[in-house]
Order: C-alpha cells, then structure tokens, then sequence
C-alpha cells in the first residue's frame, strides 16, 4: 500500500483516531510502517523495504517484526520508535495532562499537521479522542483558523455516520479539538490488511458515507477530502466519516475567493476541479472522491497512480479510467457503472445530486439495475438513433458488456431486453 501523497494546501489528520495500530499482528506492522513515514521518520521506499525484507525473512522460517527491522537497518532508532509507540512520553503528551476536564491516555493518530490522543473525559466518564495542533502550527494564525472552523464544520453536522464534535478549545499554547472516539478501523488500515472488499461490503460502507454527505451538503457544507484514511469503521460495522478539515461552506464567498488557483485535497481521490482550483467547487467534488474511494474499494488500486502529487493530478484531468470491473470482474456491471457515473471527469456529467447517488447505490445493493448511472447512455443512444446512425463508443460499450453478460446469467435477460428496444425504436424510426 503506496502512502498517500499530499496536495498543496492538504490538511491531514487522524480523524476521529484508530485503534488498529496498537494491536499485534500483521495488521499493528503495517500500521507501524505508516506511522513512521507520517512521523517523516522513514520514507515509503525504505518501509517498503523492510516489509520484503520481513516476507524473505518469513519465508526463511525466521520471524522479526518490522519495528525490529526498522532499529536494526538504522532506520529508526530505538528511542524514536519509542516515542512514536508510547507517546505518554512525548513533551506534547506530558503538556497535555493538564488540560481541564480530560486524562490524556496515548496518541493512537500522528500525521504532518495534527495528533490524536485517545482522552478520558471526567466530567461523563466517557473516551474522547483529542486532536491537537503541534506548537509551530499553533503559532500560525492561518492554520489556527482553519482547525476551529473544522470544529464549527463538524458542530453544525448531526448524523449516525459522521464523526461527532465535542469541543475546542486551547490549553498552554496548544489548540485542540475534542471529538467522539470510534474504536475501530479506517478504511485505508482494512485496504492495507486484505486489499480488496467484496461488493457487498464496499456498498454497505459507501451507502452510509453518502447518507453522511447527503447530510452535509443539505446543510451547505462540501467535505473536499473524502478518501478511505477519513472512514472509520466501528467493531459493529457502522461508518464513520471524519475530519473536516478541509470541509468548506458551499456559500462562503471570501473562503472561495481566498483558495482559488490551490489545490486541496488528496491527491489520490481530488475531483479534476479540485485539481484546478476553481472557485466555485461543489458537492460534485465530494460525489467524484466517494466514487474514487469505492473503485481502490473494489479493486484494490487507487484510479490513478504516479511517482509524484503532481503527475498523479494530472492523470485525473487527462487519463482515461480504467473500468473497475476490468480490474474485478467479480463486480456487477451496476457497480461499475455507478463508479464510473461519480467519477467523470466533467462534473456536469455526474450525478446530479448526492441523493440521486445514494439511490443508485441502494439500487445496486439490492440487485437491481442503476437507473441515473444509465442516463447518459440511454440518451446517447436516442440521439444516435434520430440521425440514422448509433454512436461507436456506445457500440463498443455494449459489446463488452455483453461478453460480460454472457459469463453473468443474471445480466442475459438486461441485455435481451435492450436489444428488444433498440429494434423496436429502429422499427418505429423506418415506419415514419
């Protein structure tokens, strides 16, 4: 699992925090492997050779574990590897003991602009997780901004499936931002362990973020960073969208006007638009990054690759998506076509609204056809069909879907249908 580069104007975080990386397992060693690049203490290529080096070794009949490897390949020493496990120790975590009202317990998120400790809070006798600006941003008014407006971001949001604002405040220099705890995964730790969800479970997690964005955009608020570091996944299966970080008031004309010709998001998951800087972004860029995420989802890959933010950008303006189902061809055509919907390139050809969305995906999950992903096709076909001729592209389309079909007894009778269809216009066309 590649780690994630970061955009110009990227603000990244832990969310609402994950207790993966303090369990055993192969799961806590890659967790500890991307703990330490986001601490910037290794790079990914050096992490990634310790993990071969793990497998060589594995192979051999001899066991280490990566922290072992890290120490011993003078990646990382023993006391930062200390510090970055048991962050109790840390100057941050010993400052922190005394903000009023919460325990500080450990760190359980690190990234290059804020940490998240899991908290008690004593007034409720409750876990909370914290997450805390490090000193030199917190001299920085911009960044300061910009944390309590994530927090006035996530206060304005109620929702099962969005991740709960508690509180902000600042405490000896330090600004912090108390949250709902989720004890659980993220989407990017359960990639990294299995690489590739069934459709089922990829539906049942992208649905609720979509109910969750539905909810965020009826109320006026664009997310700009959706991508599987930023859904938690409780023990029971519920979802959990986090960080609001880059999260912008659709009507904030002075943010638009501030952020214009910038590009904020993740690189892996930015809508084309995003990628541009253009003003007026809208909840469009949230349906391209849920479409995005559902595709690394399903196919275990990201839509585009490359060796730097930059070139991987680019891809999303220029390249050609691979279709999932090429990638998986275990998926439903539906799937693939609903994924294909949310991540056109030109945003006036996605769903027009998150709801239309949302219907398309419940449509998939209960076995049906998707009737807006289809939209585009059907009218492309009318068109070609009122001028005497049938678009090629569409040809070639329905071509390979019906290979596809023919491996797919339940797709045979869809197909049927649609060939029933065009001959039946084709008929009306000539008696005319």
């Amino acid at each position: 699992m590649a780690n994630e580069p970061k955009a110009v104007g990227n603000k990244t975080g832990a969310g609402a925090g994950s207790a993966a990386g303090q369990r055993s397992g192969a799961g806590a060693h890659s967790s500890i492997g991307r703990m330490v690049i986001d601490a910037r203490l290794a790079t990914s290529e050096e992490v990634q050779a310790v993990l071969a080096k793990q497998k060589k070794l594995r192979d051999e009949g001899k066991d280490a574990t990566v922290s072992e490897l890290l120490v011993k390949y003078g990646i990382v020493t023993a006391t930062q590897l200390k510090r970055l496990m048991n962050p109790a120790d840390d100057s941050m975590s010993q400052s922190l003991q005394q903000i009023p009202g919460f325990q500080i317990m450990q760190r359980i998120g690190a990234g290059a602009m804020a940490s998240v400790y899991k908290a008690k809070q004593l007034s409720l006798d409750r876990i909370v997780a914290i997450k805390i600006l490090p000193k030199r941003l917190s001299e920085d008014p911009e960044f300061v901004a910009r944390f309590y407006k994530e927090g006035r971001a996530a206060a304005k949001l109620n929702h099962n499936n969005i991740v709960q604002a508690i509180d902000v405040g600042e405490y000896a220099g330090y600004h912090y931002f108390v949250m709902e705890f989720v004890d659980g995964k993220t989407v990017y730790d359960i990639l990294a362990e299995r690489r590739v969800y069934s459709e089922k479970d990829a539906l049942s997690v992208i649905i609720q973020i979509a109910r969750a964005l539905e909810h965020a955009h009826a109320r006026g608020f664009i997310h700009r960073d959706v991508k599987p570091k930023n859904i938690m996944i409780t023990r029971d299966g519920n979802a959990k969208l986090a960080d609001m970080g880059l999260a912008r008031e659709a009507g904030d004309e002075a943010a638009a006007e501030a952020e214009k010709g910038r590009a904020y998001g993740t690189p892996y998951y930015i809508s084309p638009e995003q990628v541009r800087g253009v003003k007026d972004v809208d909840f469009r860029a949230d349906i391209y990054s849920l479409g995005a995420t559902l595709y690394h989802m399903i196919t275990g890959r990201v839509p585009f690759d490359g060796t730097t933010p930059g070139q991987i950008m680019q891809k999303h303006l220029k390249e050609p998506l691979v279709p999932p189902d090429h990638l998986n061809p275990n998926i439903s055509t539906g799937l693939g076509e609903v994924v294909e919907r949310a991540m056109a390139k030109d945003r006036n050809k996605r769903y027009a609204s998150t709801t239309d969305m949302l219907q398309d995906l419940e449509r998939v999950a209960r076995g049906e056809a998707p009737l807006q992903a289809r939209e585009g096709v059907a009218d492309s076909l009318l068109k070609g069909l009122g001028a005497g001729e049938v678009d090629e592209t569409y040809e070639a389309g329905r071509a390979d879907g019906a290979a596809r079909a023919s491996s797919n007894p339940a797709l045979i009778a869809a197909v049927i249908a649609e060939g029933v269809l065009i001959v039946i216009l084709l008929i009306a066309l000539l008696v005319k």
